[in-house]
């Protein structure tokens, strides 16, 4: 996390061998190419969706295994599985991509803040205000919080570099064929499903962390924050989005998620948070600034368990 969170995924690495995560995907259309006939029934289709993911994580899991064999010998063994483990989180990436929507709000105007959202949302930005795009960034942080960083911190506290590799796998598979269109509703149908059950834990931790920071953080509110998760994250048309997106609105005194546009499709969904629609730029920044405290306590707790792991007797 340290490592990550400090230098990011080098672009010089990505020019030269891309990006894990870009790996998988690869596989993913592969398979997706291969084994999603639309001329096939609802029933084989989805068979086959579910066979290409257990191809996707056999081999994930398989290769990522022959790597950590080869690393752990190697003087400096931990170090290197470290850096391997620290292309599998999204600390830094997230903050970034974040951070540079609010800075087009404040020096580009809407049209490039739209820019900005559209590289980091699905849902449609053309007919976003400052508020849909203020809002858009922040449900966005909540929810890439626990599904960039701490699931995949999670698996790989749990499972080693395979556990966060495979973690990698299921939610790459989820983001690319886990979708109700004609085409992957079917095929899609087991990568959606395991998906919401790998992040399970981490949602609901996420939203944990997210009302400690607020705790910690001038401005912010834990009590309210603790009172939208517990309201308002079982309400939410997904089983894991609705946790840290509720701790995120009640934190800040916002009102987030609610209806949405999706390639023109107008998507029905209940308010997390009891605040205010018109967020800014400004409450971007005080977004970012709870999930640095957030991602903080999630360093400290890992160290933590390390270390009572570690510790002898």
């Amino acid at each position: 996390m340290l490592i990550e969170a400090a230098v990011g995924y080098p672009g010089a690495l990505y020019r030269v061998i891309g990006h894990p995560v870009g790996w998988i995907g690869r596989m993913i259309g592969a398979l997706d190419r291969t084994l999603n006939r639309e001329d096939a029934s609802r029933e084989v289709r989805r068979l086959a969706g579910t066979a290409a993911l257990c191809i996707v994580l056999a081999v994930t899991v398989a290769m990522v295994m022959a790597i950590e064999w080869a690393l752990r010998p190697l003087p400096f063994g931990i170090l290197w599985l470290a850096l391997a483990g620290s292309s599998l989180i999204a600390q830094r990436s997230l903050h970034d991509h974040v951070a540079a929507v609010a800075q087009a709000l404040e020096t580009g105007g809407i049209e490039g803040a739209r820019t900005a959202v559209g590289r980091i949302v699905g849902r449609d930005t053309a007919v976003l205000d400052e508020a849909g795009v203020s809002r858009a960034a922040i449900e966005s942080l909540a929810e890439n919080f626990s599904d960039g960083v701490v699931a995949p911190v999670f698996w790989l506290a749990a499972g080693g570099l395979a556990g966060g590799a495979a973690y990698k796998a299921v939610n790459t598979a989820d983001s690319m064929i886990g979708h109700r269109t004609p085409r992957h509703e079917a095929f899609g149908w087991a990568a959606a499903r395991f998906d919401d059950l790998v992040n399970l834990p981490a949602s609901r931790l996420s939203a944990l962390l997210l009302i400690g920071a607020a705790a910690l953080m001038p401005g912010a509110s834990a009590p309210d924050a603790w009172r939208a998760v517990w309201r308002d994250a079982g309400r939410h048309r997904s089983p894991n989005a609705g946790w840290p997106e509720a701790a995120m609105a009640g934190a800040l005194g916002l009102a987030l998620a609610g209806p949405r546009a999706y390639a023109g499709v107008q998507v029905a969904d209940v308010f997390m948070g009891a605040g205010r629609r018109e967020a800014t730029a400004a409450d971007i920044r005080r977004a970012l600034a709870l999930y640095r405290r957030a991602d903080l306590l999630l360093v400290l707790l890992v160290a933590l368990i390390a270390w009572h792991v570690s510790a002898p007797g």
